[in-house]
C-alpha cells in the first residue's frame, strides 16, 4: 500500500511539472525585440505602436491579427520596462539636482540638471 502511494504521488508530481512546462513552453515562445536603452525603446514603441494601431483600426480581428499582436506584446512589454527603468533613474536624477538646489551645489545642478534634461527630452514632445 505504501509504494502504491508512493508511485501515485510520483506519478501526480511528473504530470504537474510537465503541465506546467507545457504551459510554459505554450506562453513564452517569444522573446521580442530588445530594448536595450531608452532610444531603442522608444524607438520600438512607436513602430510596434503603429503596426498595432493599423491592426486594430480594423472592424473585426482575424485569428491572425490576434496571433501578430500577441508577437508584436513582447516587443512592446520590453520597451514599457526599459522605459519604466529609465523613468526610474530620471527621477533620481532629478533627487540630486532638487537636493543640491537646496544646498546651492551649483556644481551639482549643472551637471546632473544637463542629464535630467537630455534624458528627459527623449520623452517630452515640444
Amino acid at each position: 500500500m505504501k509504494t502504491l502511494m508512493m508511485l501515485s504521488a510520483a506519478a501526480l508530481l511528473s504530470f504537474t511539472t510537465t503541465s506546467f512546462a507545457d504551459d510554459q513552453e505554450r506562453y513564452e515562445h517569444f522573446s521580442g525585440q530588445p530594448a536595450k536603452n531608452l532610444d531603442q525603446a522608444l524607438f520600438n514603441l512607436k513602430n510596434f505602436n503603429a503596426k498595432m494601431a493599423e491592426i486594430m483600426a480594423k472592424d473585426e480581428l482575424t485569428p491572425q491579427d490576434m496571433a501578430t499582436i500577441h508577437q508584436l506584446s513582447y516587443t512592446l512589454e520590453n520597451a514599457l520596462q526599459r522605459l519604466d527603468e529609465e523613468v526610474d533613474v530620471m527621477q533620481a536624477v532629478l533627487e540630486e539636482v532638487h537636493l543640491a538646489s537646496e544646498s546651492m551645489d551649483y556644481e551639482t545642478v549643472q551637471k546632473q540638471g544637463k542629464v535630467y534634461l537630455e534624458s528627459t527630452g527623449k520623452i517630452v514632445k515640444e
